[in-house]
C-alpha cells in the first residue's frame, strides 16, 4: 500500500469555485429503495498485504537502507506483524472473513540475497504461503514488485542502471515459473507513479531520470504480461493505479496509458478525496493520513473515470481502507466498519450504473509497517508491533462487518451511507462536481 498519496492539486480547488458553482446540475442515477445488490455471484472479495510491510525480519533492500539512512523514518521495520512466521494463522483469519482473494507480494530481496544466489529457504517459505492460501479456498493475487528490491541492486544504482531491468525480469520470470500453476491473479508493479515518487523522495532516483525510470517500468510490465500469458493460459494481469484525485489523467500518461493494451483488468487503489474548500488530503503526503478527510463516494468517481476511459477493461479495487492514528478513534468519528459498508454501497451503485466492477480488496488484513512508521493503522486486525511482543491480532469492528458483507455479497438494498457525499467533489476533477452522485 502506498500511504503517501500526493494531493497537492487540491490546493487549487478554491480557485475553481466560481466556475463550478455555475456549472450544470446534472446528477448520476439515484439508486431506488428496492434495488438489490447487483454485484453478482462471481464478485471477488479480498484482502491485500505486502511482504516488506507485514513479513518483518527484512533482508537487505533499498527500503532497509532508506530506513537506516533517514532519521525521518522514525521506526525500524523490525518484526512488523511477523507474517513471516504467522502466515498460516493470518491466512486463516482472511479465510474466516469469507473472502476469495488474498493479495501478497513475493519479495525479490528475500529470494536473491546476493547477485545470482537464490535462497532455497525463501522459495520454500513462499511455496508454503501460496499453498496455504489455496488450501484455505482463496486465490492468490501475487504482486511481483511492491517497491522493494535487493540491497545489492540499490548499491549498483537501482533503477538508474540499465542492467536493472534485465535483473528484474530474470527474478520476475522465476516467480512466474514457480507459481503460475496455482492460477494466481497478477500485479506486475505496485502503483508505478507512487513508486516513482517514493524512489525520488528517498534518494533512490534522481528526479532527472523520472522519464527513464517510467519507461523501464513500462517495458517491465509489457514483458511480464506476455511472459505470464505464455505460461498461464487465461491469466488475469494488471498493474494497480494509485488514484490521485484531479491529477490522475496527467499521471496516467506516464505509465497506464502506455500499457492499457497489456491489461486484463484495471487495478485501482483509492483512499482519499479532494473537494472544493477542503485540502485535508495533503495529510496523506505528510504521514498523518488519519487527518485526511474520507469520502467513500469518491470510489464511485474513480471507477466512473476509468469505466469511461477504458470501457473494455474490468475494474478491480485492489486497495482501499481507512487510516487511524495508532488505532485511536478518528477525530471525525468515522469508524472502520462504517467506512467499509459505505464503500460497498458505492461499489454497488457503480455496478448498477453499468461499470464492470469485478472485485474489492481491503487494505489491509493486519496493521503493518507504513513506509517509515507504525503510526498509521489500516488493519482489519490491530497489531501493536512496537509495544506488544506477542503481536496479538485484535479484531476491529470491521471484521464482523466484512464477514456480513461477504456472506450477503454486499450491503442490503435499504442501506444508506453514514457519510453524505461531499459538496463539489474533485476526485475526477470537474466531472465529479458537475455530475455528482446522490443518496435517495
Amino acid at each position: 500500500m502506498n500511504s503517501t498519496r500526493t494531493t497537492v492539486t487540491a490546493l487549487l480547488a478554491p480557485l475553481l469555485l466560481g466556475l463550478l458553482l455555475s456549472g450544470p446540475g446534472a446528477s448520476a442515477a439515484v439508486r431506488s429503495d428496492d434495488a438489490s445488490s447487483p454485484l453478482g455471484p462471481n464478485f471477488l472479495w479480498g484482502v491485500a498485504t505486502a511482504g516488506f510491510q507485514s513479513e518483518g525480519t527484512s533482508p537487505d533492500s533499498n527500503w532497509t537502507r532508506y530506513v537506516a539512512a533517514s532519521k525521518g523514518k522514525d521506526d525500524p521495520v523490525g518484526t512488523s506483524a511477523d507474517f513471516l512466521h504467522r502466515y498460516a494463522s493470518d491466512i486463516q483469519l482472511a479465510a474466516n472473513l469469507g473472502v476469495k482473494v488474498y493479495r501478497l507480494s513475493i519479495e525479490w530481496a528475500r529470494l536473491e540475497p546476493q547477485p545470482g544466489v537464490q535462497d532455497p529457504s525463501a522459495w520454500a517459505y513462499y511455496d508454503h504461503v501460496i499453498q496455504a492460501i489455496k488450501a484455505a479456498g482463496m486465490r492468490p493475487m501475487i504482486t511481483i514488485d511492491h517497491w522493494v528490491y535487493p540491497g545489492w541492486e540499490a548499491a549498483k544504482g537501482g533503477w538508474s542502471r540499465a542492467g536493472m531491468l534485465d535483473d528484474w525480469l530474470a527474478n520476475a520470470k522465476r516467480v512466474v515459473d514457480r507459481y503460475a500453476s496455482y492460477d494466481p491473479m497478477w500485479v506486475t508493479i505496485n502503483e508505478p507513479t507512487a513508486y516513482m515518487l517514493m524512489e525520488v523522495q528517498n534518494g533512490g532516483l534522481n528526479p532527472l531520470l523520472i522519464p527513464y525510470f517510467m519507461s523501464q517500468l513500462v517495458k517491465a510490465h509489457k514483458a511480464m504480461y506476455a511472459y505470464i500469458h505464455a505460461h498461464q493460459p487465461g491469466a488475469m494481469v494488471t498493474s494497480n493505479v494509485s488514484y490521485i484525485p484531479t491529477a490522475e489523467p496527467a499521471l496516467d500518461t506516464l505509465f497506464l496509458d502506455q500499457v492499457a493494451k497489456q491489461l486484463d483488468f484495471l487495478g485501482i487503489d483509492y483512499y482519499y478525496p479532494v473537494s472544493v474548500g477542503d485540502a485535508s488530503a495533503i495529510n496523506a503526503f505528510t504521514g498523518t493520513q488519519w487527518k485526511a478527510k474520507l469520502a467513500p463516494e469518491g470510489i464511485y468517481y474513480a471507477l466512473r473515470h476509468y469505466a469511461d476511459q477504458f470501457p473494455h477493461l474490468p475494474l478491480y479495487i485492489v486497495e482501499n481502507g481507512m487510516p487511524t492514528d495508532n488505532g485511536l478513534p478518528r477525530a471525525d468519528g468515522y469508524d472502520r466498519a462504517d467506512q467499509l459498508r459505505d464503500t460497498v454501497y458505492w461499489l454497488e451503485r457503480a455496478k448498477e450504473a453499468g461499470m464492470n466492477v469485478i472485485g474489492y480488496n481491503y487494505w489491509s488484513l493486519t496493521d503493518n509497517y507504513e513506509w517509515g512508521s507504525y503510526e498509521p493503522r489500516f488493519g482489519l486486525y490491530t497489531v501493536n508491533a512496537l509495544t506488544d511482543p506477542t503481536l496479538t491480532r485484535h479484531p476491529t469492528d470491521a471484521v464482523a462487518a466484512y464477514q456480513a458483507i461477504t456472506a450477503a455479497n454486499g450491503v442490503p438494498s435499504s442501506y444508506r451511507p453514514t457519510k453524505a457525499p461531499e459538496f463539489c467533489s474533485l476526485v475526477d476533477f470537474l466531472s465529479s462536481c458537475l455530475d455528482p452522485v446522490k443518496v435517495p
